[in-house]
């Protein structure tokens, strides 16, 4: 073929093909960045409702609590008084008690954590006796606290039945729920007994993500019960045990009312007044909301520092093991 109609047979596209291809690649283009654009906004927009329903039934009621912490009562109702109101609960013994009963609450807080922690341990290596733990453990969850507190009232009155068996053994008679200085512990273990089973629930769902390999092998090198719950347990349910210690935190701290309420009343003498207890005399039976809300505040700020404080400690530990 002569090289002149070798060239002559190559012609251009035309102009409106190439203007058509061109177009398809820009729309492409644009579909392209859409979708990209879409999935970014997308977890956005699925936790939008979840954060809307926190700021304003959460975040907006603390900062108005807040605020009227800083108000007055009664006559000064309405009116600013700066940090009378905190100075104030500083000056109440029986607000200067609830905070210590909040530091042994702190104190007891590894018990109420490790107790579930040990049960769910047993169920997940079939120990003997697992089966009963697996049967028994959730039933005291489902029970009201009005019904919990009843039943050991009758259990721990100075003539009931646990003195009746301590009794033989020389122990007694204790008056479990009239001695200040035993009814808090008493009402805390009554509460830990209530509610072990909700946590529980989650160190099993967290054994459910440990790796098995890890203990066959612990068990091949002859590892005893104490040694693979320290070196494996422990260090690959280290998030578990976080949120379990946060979230008995905050039942131990607001969850007790039901329990003071039938069991003690705040008694004897004030021993067993917890922060929610004051802020509902305050609010309830004195008519002092501002002093209220500022015993609230109080408790908040205790519970965010307690937390943010036990999770520094308990990632440093994880980091350790």
């Amino acid at each position: 073929m002569p090289i002149g109609n070798a060239q002559s047979s190559v012609r251009p596209a035309p102009a409106g093909r190439t203007d058509a291809a061109t177009d398809r690649r820009r729309t492409g283009a644009t579909r392209a960045a859409g979708r990209l654009r879409s999935e970014r906004l997308a977890p956005y927009v699925l936790v939008a409702p979840a954060v809307l329903i926190i700021v304003v039934l959460r975040l907006y009621p603390l900062l108005l609590g807040v605020n009227f912490s800083f108000t007055g009562d009664g006559a000064r109702d309405g009116t600013a008084v700066g940090v009378d109101n905190y100075r104030e609960l500083l000056a109440d013994p029986l607000f200067r008690t609830a905070l210590g009963n909040v530091g042994w609450l702190v104190l007891l807080l590894p018990v109420a954590v490790a107790i579930p922690g040990l049960l769910a341990t047993f169920i997940y290596l079939r120990v003997p006796g697992h089966r009963l733990y697996r049967s028994v453990y959730f039933f005291p969850a489902v029970l009201s606290p009005v019904i919990v507190g009843a039943i050991f009232n009758l259990l721990l009155a100075v003539d009931g039945p646990l003195n009746s068996l301590l009794g033989p053994a020389g122990v007694g008679p204790i008056d479990w729920l009239g001695d200040p200085d035993i009814a808090m512990f008493v009402v805390v273990g009554v509460h830990v007994w209530a509610t072990f089973g909700m946590s529980l629930v989650v160190f099993l769902a967290g054994f459910a993500t440990l790796d098995a390999a890890l203990l066959d092998a612990a068990r091949v090198d002859g590892a005893s019960l104490a040694q693979v719950i320290r070196h494996v347990i422990v260090p690959g349910l280290s998030r578990t045990i976080q949120f379990v210690f946060v979230t008995t935190m905050i039942g131990m701290l607001t969850s007790m009312f039901g329990l003071l309420f039938v069991m003690t009343s705040g008694g004897p003498e004030g021993s067993t007044y917890l922060p929610e207890y004051y802020i509902w005399i305050q609010q309830g039976q004195m008519n002092r909301p501002a002093l209220a809300s500022a015993a609230s505040t109080v408790l908040f700020v205790i519970m965010l520092v307690v937390g943010l404080v036990q999770i520094k400690l308990l990632s440093r530990a994880g980091r350790e093991n």
